[in-house]
Protein backbone atom coordinates (compact mmCIF):
# COMPACT_ATOMS: atom_id res chain seq x y z
CA UNK A 1 0.00 0.00 0.00
CA UNK A 2 1.07 3.55 -0.76
CA UNK A 3 -0.18 6.99 0.27
CA UNK A 4 -0.35 10.07 -1.92
CA UNK A 5 -0.90 13.36 -0.06
CA UNK A 6 -1.64 16.45 -2.16
CA UNK A 7 -1.47 19.79 -0.32
CA UNK A 8 -3.62 21.90 -2.62
CA UNK A 9 -4.69 25.51 -2.40
CA UNK A 10 -8.28 24.71 -1.42
CA UNK A 11 -7.89 21.30 0.25
CA UNK A 12 -5.51 18.59 1.36
CA UNK A 13 -6.35 15.30 -0.35
CA UNK A 14 -4.94 11.93 0.73
CA UNK A 15 -5.42 8.74 -1.27
CA UNK A 16 -4.57 5.13 -0.52
CA UNK A 17 -3.34 3.04 -3.47
CA UNK A 18 -2.64 -0.69 -3.54
CA UNK A 19 0.12 -2.62 -5.29
CA UNK A 20 -2.05 -2.94 -8.42
CA UNK A 21 -2.36 0.89 -8.50
CA UNK A 22 -6.03 0.76 -7.61
CA UNK A 23 -7.50 3.62 -5.59
CA UNK A 24 -8.61 2.07 -2.31
CA UNK A 25 -9.75 5.12 -0.37
CA UNK A 26 -9.66 8.91 -0.44
CA UNK A 27 -10.10 11.64 2.15
CA UNK A 28 -10.06 15.41 1.78
CA UNK A 29 -10.16 18.36 4.16
CA UNK A 30 -10.51 22.03 3.16
CA UNK A 31 -7.99 24.79 3.82
CA UNK A 32 -8.77 28.50 3.83
CA UNK A 33 -7.00 31.39 2.11
CA UNK A 34 -6.83 34.90 3.53
CA UNK A 35 -6.57 38.01 1.37
CA UNK A 36 -5.52 40.85 3.70
CA UNK A 37 -5.63 43.27 0.76
CA UNK A 38 -6.16 43.14 -2.99
CA UNK A 39 -3.57 40.94 -4.69
CA UNK A 40 -2.31 39.45 -1.40
CA UNK A 41 -3.01 35.75 -0.69
CA UNK A 42 -1.84 33.89 2.39
CA UNK A 43 -2.46 30.68 4.35
CA UNK A 44 -1.70 29.63 7.91
CA UNK A 45 0.70 26.65 7.67
CA UNK A 46 -0.82 25.11 10.80
CA UNK A 47 -4.00 24.35 8.91
CA UNK A 48 -2.06 22.27 6.36
CA UNK A 49 -0.88 19.99 9.14
CA UNK A 50 -4.31 19.83 10.76
CA UNK A 51 -5.96 19.00 7.44
CA UNK A 52 -3.38 16.37 6.43
CA UNK A 53 -3.48 14.67 9.82
CA UNK A 54 -7.29 14.72 9.73
CA UNK A 55 -7.31 12.86 6.42
CA UNK A 56 -4.98 10.21 7.84
CA UNK A 57 -7.02 9.91 11.03
CA UNK A 58 -10.10 9.37 8.85
CA UNK A 59 -8.34 6.66 6.84
CA UNK A 60 -7.32 5.00 10.10
CA UNK A 61 -10.99 4.95 11.12
CA UNK A 62 -12.26 3.57 7.80
CA UNK A 63 -9.34 1.57 6.37
CA UNK A 64 -7.16 0.60 9.32
CA UNK A 65 -5.94 -2.66 7.80
CA UNK A 66 -4.92 -1.08 4.51
CA UNK A 67 -3.29 1.90 6.24
CA UNK A 68 -1.28 -0.45 8.43
CA UNK A 69 0.30 -1.93 5.30
CA UNK A 70 1.55 1.39 3.87
CA UNK A 71 5.20 1.14 2.83
CA UNK A 72 5.71 4.44 1.03
CA UNK A 73 4.35 7.99 1.09
CA UNK A 74 4.55 10.56 -1.66
CA UNK A 75 3.80 14.26 -1.27
CA UNK A 76 2.66 16.79 -3.83
CA UNK A 77 1.74 20.37 -3.19
CA UNK A 78 0.92 23.87 -4.35
CA UNK A 79 4.13 25.41 -5.61
CA UNK A 80 6.00 28.67 -4.88
CA UNK A 81 4.63 29.47 -1.39
CA UNK A 82 7.08 31.13 1.01
CA UNK A 83 6.93 29.50 4.45
CA UNK A 84 9.41 31.28 6.73
CA UNK A 85 10.61 29.50 9.87
CA UNK A 86 12.58 30.74 12.85
CA UNK A 87 15.43 28.98 14.66
CA UNK A 88 12.90 26.77 16.46
CA UNK A 89 11.33 25.82 13.10
CA UNK A 90 8.14 27.74 13.88
CA UNK A 91 6.41 29.82 11.17
CA UNK A 92 7.14 33.52 11.50
CA UNK A 93 4.10 34.65 9.51
CA UNK A 94 1.43 33.22 7.19
CA UNK A 95 2.72 31.63 4.00
CA UNK A 96 2.63 33.94 0.96
CA UNK A 97 1.01 31.88 -1.83
CA UNK A 98 1.72 31.21 -5.49
CA UNK A 99 -0.99 33.60 -6.71
CA UNK A 100 0.16 36.54 -4.58
CA UNK A 101 1.04 39.60 -6.65
CA UNK A 102 2.63 41.93 -4.12
CA UNK A 103 6.26 41.53 -5.21
CA UNK A 104 6.18 42.94 -8.77
CA UNK A 105 8.68 45.69 -7.93
CA UNK A 106 10.98 43.16 -6.28
CA UNK A 107 10.99 41.10 -9.49
CA UNK A 108 12.57 44.01 -11.32
CA UNK A 109 15.10 44.45 -8.53
CA UNK A 110 15.99 40.76 -8.61
CA UNK A 111 16.63 40.71 -12.35
CA UNK A 112 18.81 43.80 -12.04
CA UNK A 113 20.81 42.28 -9.18
CA UNK A 114 21.30 38.98 -10.94
CA UNK A 115 21.38 39.31 -14.74
CA UNK A 116 21.95 35.55 -15.15
CA UNK A 117 18.58 34.72 -13.57
CA UNK A 118 16.75 33.72 -16.76
CA UNK A 119 19.64 31.74 -18.19
CA UNK A 120 20.20 29.84 -14.94
CA UNK A 121 16.64 29.16 -13.81
CA UNK A 122 14.91 29.01 -17.20
CA UNK A 123 12.32 31.47 -15.87
CA UNK A 124 11.79 35.19 -15.62
CA UNK A 125 11.18 36.78 -12.24
CA UNK A 126 7.44 36.89 -11.60
CA UNK A 127 5.60 37.66 -8.34
CA UNK A 128 4.28 34.12 -8.04
CA UNK A 129 7.74 32.66 -7.56
CA UNK A 130 9.31 32.41 -4.13
CA UNK A 131 12.47 34.53 -4.36
CA UNK A 132 10.76 37.90 -5.00
CA UNK A 133 8.55 37.28 -1.96
CA UNK A 134 11.68 37.18 0.21
CA UNK A 135 12.83 40.53 -1.18
CA UNK A 136 9.38 41.92 -0.32
CA UNK A 137 9.71 40.56 3.22
CA UNK A 138 13.17 42.11 3.55
CA UNK A 139 11.81 45.49 2.46
CA UNK A 140 8.48 45.51 4.31
CA UNK A 141 8.97 43.14 7.27
CA UNK A 142 12.72 43.38 7.98
CA UNK A 143 12.44 41.94 11.49
CA UNK A 144 10.85 38.78 10.06
CA UNK A 145 13.47 38.51 7.35
CA UNK A 146 16.21 38.82 9.96
CA UNK A 147 14.64 36.06 12.05
CA UNK A 148 14.22 33.68 9.09
CA UNK A 149 16.44 30.61 9.42
CA UNK A 150 14.71 28.29 6.94
CA UNK A 151 12.51 28.86 3.88
CA UNK A 152 10.24 25.97 2.91
CA UNK A 153 7.64 25.39 0.22
CA UNK A 154 4.26 24.18 1.51
CA UNK A 155 4.74 20.46 1.02
CA UNK A 156 8.24 20.63 2.53
CA UNK A 157 6.67 22.11 5.65
CA UNK A 158 4.25 19.19 5.73
CA UNK A 159 7.19 16.79 5.32
CA UNK A 160 8.92 18.51 8.24
CA UNK A 161 5.88 17.77 10.39
CA UNK A 162 5.74 14.15 9.19
CA UNK A 163 9.45 13.37 9.46
CA UNK A 164 11.27 16.08 11.40
CA UNK A 165 13.53 16.77 8.40
CA UNK A 166 13.71 19.73 6.00
CA UNK A 167 13.87 18.23 2.51
CA UNK A 168 12.62 19.40 -0.89
CA UNK A 169 12.45 17.82 -4.33
CA UNK A 170 13.92 19.46 -7.42
CA UNK A 171 10.60 19.92 -9.26
CA UNK A 172 9.07 22.04 -6.52
CA UNK A 173 12.39 23.82 -5.96
CA UNK A 174 12.33 24.85 -9.64
CA UNK A 175 9.55 27.28 -8.80
CA UNK A 176 11.59 29.28 -6.32
CA UNK A 177 14.04 31.04 -8.72
CA UNK A 178 16.83 29.69 -6.51
CA UNK A 179 17.45 26.50 -8.50
CA UNK A 180 19.93 26.02 -11.31
CA UNK A 181 17.56 24.09 -13.57
CA UNK A 182 20.25 22.35 -15.62
CA UNK A 183 22.32 21.29 -12.57
CA UNK A 184 19.21 20.48 -10.50
CA UNK A 185 20.84 22.12 -7.47
CA UNK A 186 20.58 25.35 -5.51
CA UNK A 187 22.34 28.32 -7.10
CA UNK A 188 24.53 30.22 -4.65
CA UNK A 189 24.30 33.31 -6.88
CA UNK A 190 20.49 33.18 -6.85
CA UNK A 191 20.39 32.85 -3.08
CA UNK A 192 22.90 35.64 -2.57
CA UNK A 193 20.75 37.95 -4.72
CA UNK A 194 17.99 37.62 -2.10
CA UNK A 195 20.28 37.84 0.93
CA UNK A 196 20.15 34.09 1.62
CA UNK A 197 22.50 31.10 1.51
CA UNK A 198 22.30 27.30 1.36
CA UNK A 199 21.88 27.29 5.12
CA UNK A 200 18.40 28.73 4.60
CA UNK A 201 17.42 25.95 2.19
CA UNK A 202 16.27 22.35 2.70
CA UNK A 203 18.24 19.40 1.38
CA UNK A 204 17.39 18.51 -2.24
CA UNK A 205 16.41 15.11 -3.64
CA UNK A 206 14.84 13.77 -6.84
CA UNK A 207 11.10 13.21 -6.71
CA UNK A 208 11.20 9.42 -6.90
CA UNK A 209 14.09 9.06 -4.45
CA UNK A 210 13.70 8.02 -0.81
CA UNK A 211 14.00 11.22 1.23
CA UNK A 212 13.23 10.24 4.82
CA UNK A 213 10.82 8.15 6.91
CA UNK A 214 7.67 8.84 8.86
CA UNK A 215 8.23 9.69 12.52
CA UNK A 216 7.73 6.63 14.71
CA UNK A 217 5.08 8.27 16.90
CA UNK A 218 3.00 9.11 13.81
CA UNK A 219 3.37 5.60 12.44
CA UNK A 220 1.99 4.35 15.76
CA UNK A 221 -0.83 6.93 15.68
CA UNK A 222 -1.99 5.61 12.33
CA UNK A 223 -1.43 1.96 13.16
CA UNK A 224 1.31 1.36 10.60
CA UNK A 225 3.38 -1.78 11.01
CA UNK A 226 6.61 0.02 10.09
CA UNK A 227 7.90 3.53 9.44
CA UNK A 228 7.03 4.20 5.78
CA UNK A 229 9.54 5.79 3.43
CA UNK A 230 8.67 9.32 2.35
CA UNK A 231 9.68 10.07 -1.24
CA UNK A 232 10.97 13.36 -2.57
CA UNK A 233 7.57 13.96 -4.15
CA UNK A 234 6.79 16.80 -6.53
CA UNK A 235 5.08 20.09 -7.09
CA UNK A 236 1.43 19.60 -7.96
CA UNK A 237 1.80 19.86 -11.73
CA UNK A 238 4.87 17.59 -12.06
CA UNK A 239 3.09 15.16 -9.73
CA UNK A 240 0.07 15.30 -12.01
CA UNK A 241 2.34 14.45 -14.93
CA UNK A 242 3.59 11.36 -13.08
CA UNK A 243 0.00 10.41 -12.29
CA UNK A 244 -0.98 10.26 -15.97
CA UNK A 245 2.29 8.81 -17.22
CA UNK A 246 3.47 12.04 -18.89
CA UNK A 247 7.14 11.18 -18.49
CA UNK A 248 8.36 11.42 -22.08
CA UNK A 249 8.54 14.19 -24.69
CA UNK A 250 5.29 14.60 -26.62
CA UNK A 251 3.01 13.77 -23.68
CA UNK A 252 1.43 17.23 -23.27
CA UNK A 253 -1.37 17.74 -20.79
CA UNK A 254 -3.67 20.42 -19.42
CA UNK A 255 -4.34 21.05 -15.74
CA UNK A 256 -7.73 22.55 -14.85
CA UNK A 257 -7.30 23.01 -11.13
CA UNK A 258 -7.58 26.17 -9.05
CA UNK A 259 -5.01 27.51 -11.49
CA UNK A 260 -4.45 26.17 -14.99
CA UNK A 261 -1.56 25.17 -17.22
CA UNK A 262 -0.49 23.47 -20.40
CA UNK A 263 2.58 21.36 -19.73
CA UNK A 264 4.98 19.47 -21.96
CA UNK A 265 7.68 17.10 -20.66
CA UNK A 266 11.05 17.52 -22.39
CA UNK A 267 14.41 15.71 -22.20
CA UNK A 268 16.25 19.05 -22.51
CA UNK A 269 15.48 22.55 -21.31
CA UNK A 270 13.50 24.52 -23.90
CA UNK A 271 13.06 27.77 -22.01
CA UNK A 272 11.03 30.76 -23.19
CA UNK A 273 11.13 33.14 -20.21
CA UNK A 274 10.41 36.20 -22.35
CA UNK A 275 6.89 34.82 -22.98
CA UNK A 276 6.55 33.84 -19.30
CA UNK A 277 6.85 30.11 -20.05
CA UNK A 278 7.93 28.23 -16.91
CA UNK A 279 10.81 25.77 -16.77
CA UNK A 280 10.58 23.12 -14.04
CA UNK A 281 12.60 20.03 -13.35
CA UNK A 282 10.35 17.00 -13.75
CA UNK A 283 9.86 14.63 -10.82
CA UNK A 284 11.60 12.09 -13.06
CA UNK A 285 15.43 12.34 -13.22
CA UNK A 286 16.84 13.73 -16.44
CA UNK A 287 13.53 15.28 -17.53
CA UNK A 288 12.07 18.80 -17.42
CA UNK A 289 8.64 20.36 -17.91
CA UNK A 290 7.91 23.47 -19.96
CA UNK A 291 4.66 25.06 -18.87
CA UNK A 292 2.40 27.92 -19.78
CA UNK A 293 0.52 28.81 -16.60
CA UNK A 294 -2.60 30.85 -15.81
CA UNK A 295 -3.44 31.96 -12.30
CA UNK A 296 -7.20 31.32 -12.39
CA UNK A 297 -8.92 28.31 -13.97
CA UNK A 298 -11.44 26.31 -11.93
CA UNK A 299 -11.31 29.16 -9.40
CA UNK A 300 -13.12 31.28 -12.02
CA UNK A 301 -16.03 28.84 -11.93
CA UNK A 302 -15.98 28.96 -8.13
CA UNK A 303 -16.11 32.77 -8.37
CA UNK A 304 -19.17 32.52 -10.64
CA UNK A 305 -20.80 30.17 -8.15
CA UNK A 306 -20.32 32.72 -5.37
CA UNK A 307 -21.60 35.49 -7.65
CA UNK A 308 -24.85 33.64 -8.42
CA UNK A 309 -25.15 31.96 -5.04
CA UNK A 310 -25.40 28.42 -6.39
CA UNK A 311 -23.13 25.38 -6.68
CA UNK A 312 -20.79 24.79 -9.58
CA UNK A 313 -22.86 21.76 -10.60
CA UNK A 314 -25.95 23.98 -10.79
CA UNK A 315 -24.00 26.48 -12.91
CA UNK A 316 -22.97 23.81 -15.41
CA UNK A 317 -26.19 21.80 -15.65
CA UNK A 318 -28.06 24.12 -18.09
CA UNK A 319 -25.13 24.11 -20.53
CA UNK A 320 -25.47 20.45 -21.47
CA UNK A 321 -22.52 18.44 -22.74
CA UNK A 322 -21.43 20.39 -25.84
CA UNK A 323 -21.40 24.03 -26.99
CA UNK A 324 -23.45 24.98 -30.04
CA UNK A 325 -21.72 28.34 -30.57
CA UNK A 326 -19.41 30.66 -28.63
CA UNK A 327 -21.12 32.69 -25.94
CA UNK A 328 -22.04 36.25 -26.95
CA UNK A 329 -20.35 37.33 -23.71
CA UNK A 330 -16.56 37.36 -23.28
CA UNK A 331 -14.66 36.87 -20.03
CA UNK A 332 -11.07 37.67 -19.11
CA UNK A 333 -10.08 35.18 -16.37
CA UNK A 334 -7.48 37.43 -14.77
CA UNK A 335 -9.08 37.50 -11.33
CA UNK A 336 -5.69 37.37 -9.60
CA UNK A 337 -3.49 38.78 -12.36
CA UNK A 338 -1.86 36.61 -15.00
CA UNK A 339 1.36 34.78 -15.81
CA UNK A 340 1.72 33.35 -19.32
CA UNK A 341 2.08 35.25 -21.56
CA UNK A 342 1.48 38.66 -19.94
CA UNK A 343 3.32 38.46 -16.59
CA UNK A 344 0.92 41.08 -15.26
CA UNK A 345 -0.02 40.81 -11.56
CA UNK A 346 -2.14 43.98 -11.75
CA UNK A 347 -4.52 43.02 -14.57
CA UNK A 348 -8.01 41.98 -13.46
CA UNK A 349 -10.93 40.08 -14.92
CA UNK A 350 -13.62 41.44 -17.22
CA UNK A 351 -17.04 40.56 -18.61
CA UNK A 352 -17.57 42.10 -22.06
CA UNK A 353 -20.55 42.07 -24.40
CA UNK A 354 -23.29 42.06 -21.77
CA UNK A 355 -26.79 43.03 -22.88
CA UNK A 356 -30.36 42.89 -21.55
CA UNK A 357 -30.54 39.43 -23.09
CA UNK A 358 -27.49 38.09 -21.28
CA UNK A 359 -28.49 35.30 -18.95
CA UNK A 360 -26.62 33.21 -16.40
CA UNK A 361 -25.87 30.44 -18.91
CA UNK A 362 -24.20 32.89 -21.31
CA UNK A 363 -22.01 34.25 -18.53
CA UNK A 364 -21.04 30.81 -17.23
CA UNK A 365 -20.17 29.65 -20.74
CA UNK A 366 -18.09 32.80 -21.20
CA UNK A 367 -16.19 31.97 -18.00
CA UNK A 368 -15.30 28.50 -19.30
CA UNK A 369 -14.34 29.90 -22.69
CA UNK A 370 -12.20 32.65 -21.17
CA UNK A 371 -10.11 30.06 -19.34
CA UNK A 372 -9.78 28.04 -22.56
CA UNK A 373 -8.68 31.16 -24.47
CA UNK A 374 -6.05 31.89 -21.83
CA UNK A 375 -4.77 28.33 -22.24
CA UNK A 376 -4.57 28.96 -26.00
CA UNK A 377 -2.20 31.84 -25.20
CA UNK A 378 -0.10 29.32 -23.24
CA UNK A 379 -0.13 26.92 -26.18
CA UNK A 380 1.18 29.62 -28.49
CA UNK A 381 3.95 30.59 -26.07
CA UNK A 382 5.09 26.95 -26.03
CA UNK A 383 4.93 26.83 -29.82
CA UNK A 384 7.49 29.66 -29.94
CA UNK A 385 10.15 27.18 -28.75
CA UNK A 386 9.00 24.38 -31.05
CA UNK A 387 6.67 22.56 -28.66
CA UNK A 388 3.60 21.65 -30.70
CA UNK A 389 0.48 20.48 -28.89
CA UNK A 390 -1.28 17.92 -31.11
CA UNK A 391 -3.45 16.37 -28.39
CA UNK A 392 -3.76 16.83 -24.63
CA UNK A 393 -4.80 14.84 -21.60
CA UNK A 394 -6.70 16.84 -18.97
CA UNK A 395 -6.40 16.56 -15.20
CA UNK A 396 -7.76 18.56 -12.27
CA UNK A 397 -11.25 19.22 -10.96
CA UNK A 398 -12.30 21.00 -14.16
CA UNK A 399 -11.84 17.74 -16.08
CA UNK A 400 -15.15 16.54 -14.64
CA UNK A 401 -17.06 18.93 -16.95
CA UNK A 402 -17.78 17.49 -20.39
CA UNK A 403 -18.89 20.91 -21.62
CA UNK A 404 -15.61 22.51 -20.57
CA UNK A 405 -13.52 19.81 -22.26
CA UNK A 406 -15.56 20.17 -25.45
CA UNK A 407 -14.92 23.93 -25.38
CA UNK A 408 -11.22 23.29 -24.80
CA UNK A 409 -11.00 20.88 -27.76
CA UNK A 410 -12.59 23.49 -30.04
CA UNK A 411 -10.45 26.39 -28.80
CA UNK A 412 -7.16 24.46 -28.96
CA UNK A 413 -8.31 22.60 -32.10
CA UNK A 414 -6.86 19.31 -30.85
CA UNK A 415 -8.37 16.18 -29.29
CA UNK A 416 -8.47 16.29 -25.49
CA UNK A 417 -8.77 13.19 -23.33
CA UNK A 418 -10.27 12.50 -19.93
CA UNK A 419 -9.15 9.83 -17.47
CA UNK A 420 -11.08 8.08 -14.77
CA UNK A 421 -10.09 9.83 -11.55
CA UNK A 422 -8.34 12.65 -13.40
CA UNK A 423 -9.20 15.07 -10.60
CA UNK A 424 -6.88 13.06 -8.32
CA UNK A 425 -3.92 13.25 -10.70
CA UNK A 426 -1.47 15.00 -8.33
CA UNK A 427 -2.23 12.76 -5.35
CA UNK A 428 -2.04 9.66 -7.54
CA UNK A 429 1.29 10.81 -8.96
CA UNK A 430 2.55 11.37 -5.42
CA UNK A 431 1.56 7.82 -4.49
CA UNK A 432 3.48 6.53 -7.51
CA UNK A 433 6.56 8.46 -6.37
CA UNK A 434 6.14 6.96 -2.90
CA UNK A 435 6.13 3.49 -4.47
CA UNK A 436 9.22 4.17 -6.59
CA UNK A 437 11.10 5.38 -3.52
CA UNK A 438 10.42 2.03 -1.82
CA UNK A 439 10.76 -0.46 -4.66
CA UNK A 440 13.29 1.13 -7.02
CA UNK A 441 11.28 -0.27 -9.94
CA UNK A 442 11.73 0.98 -13.48
CA UNK A 443 9.98 4.33 -13.72
CA UNK A 444 8.25 3.46 -17.00
CA UNK A 445 6.84 0.28 -15.48
CA UNK A 446 5.07 2.21 -12.72
CA UNK A 447 4.26 5.52 -14.43
CA UNK A 448 2.00 4.08 -17.11
CA UNK A 449 -0.90 5.96 -18.67
CA UNK A 450 -4.28 5.37 -17.03
CA UNK A 451 -7.10 4.35 -19.33
CA UNK A 452 -8.65 7.21 -21.23
CA UNK A 453 -12.41 7.06 -20.73
CA UNK A 454 -13.48 9.79 -23.15
CA UNK A 455 -12.03 11.82 -26.01
CA UNK A 456 -13.37 15.19 -27.11
CA UNK A 457 -12.66 15.92 -30.75
CA UNK A 458 -12.75 19.42 -32.22
CA UNK A 459 -16.04 20.19 -33.96
CA UNK A 460 -15.21 21.40 -37.46
CA UNK A 461 -18.35 23.53 -37.38
CA UNK A 462 -17.11 25.38 -34.29
CA UNK A 463 -13.32 25.66 -34.54
CA UNK A 464 -13.45 28.58 -36.99
CA UNK A 465 -15.98 30.41 -34.82
CA UNK A 466 -13.80 29.91 -31.75
CA UNK A 467 -10.73 31.01 -33.71
CA UNK A 468 -12.46 34.29 -34.58
CA UNK A 469 -13.63 34.75 -31.01
CA UNK A 470 -10.10 34.10 -29.70
CA UNK A 471 -8.72 36.89 -31.87
CA UNK A 472 -11.39 39.31 -30.62
CA UNK A 473 -10.89 38.13 -27.02
CA UNK A 474 -7.19 38.94 -27.16
CA UNK A 475 -8.02 42.56 -28.02
CA UNK A 476 -9.67 42.96 -24.60
CA UNK A 477 -6.42 42.74 -22.64
CA UNK A 478 -5.06 46.10 -21.58
CA UNK A 479 -2.10 46.40 -19.17
CA UNK A 480 -2.88 48.55 -16.15
CA UNK A 481 0.66 49.87 -15.81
Amino acid sequence: MYLGIDLGTSAVKTILVDDAQRLIASESRPVATASPQSGHYEQDPAQWIDAAFATLDALKASRAGALAAVKGIGLSGQMHGATLLDASLRPLRPCILWNDGRSAAECRVLEQRWPALRATTGNKAMPGFTAPKLLWIAAHEPEIFAATKLVLLPKAYLRLALSGEAIEDVSDASGTLWLDAARRDWSEAALAATGLSREHMPRLVEGCAPATTLRSELARRWGMTGEPVIAGGAGDNPAGAVGIGAIRPGAAFVSLGTSGAIMAPTDAIAANPDRAVHTFCHAIPGMWIQAGAILSAASCLAWAGRLFGISEAELLAPLGSRPHAPSPVSFLPYLAGERTPHDDPDVRGMLDGLSHGSDRAAIVQAVLEGVAFALADCRDALADVGIAITEADVIGGGSRSSFWLAVLANVLNVPVHRFAGGESGAAFGAARLGRLAVTGEAIAAVCTRPQRIETFEPDTGLTDAYGERLRAWRELYRPRH
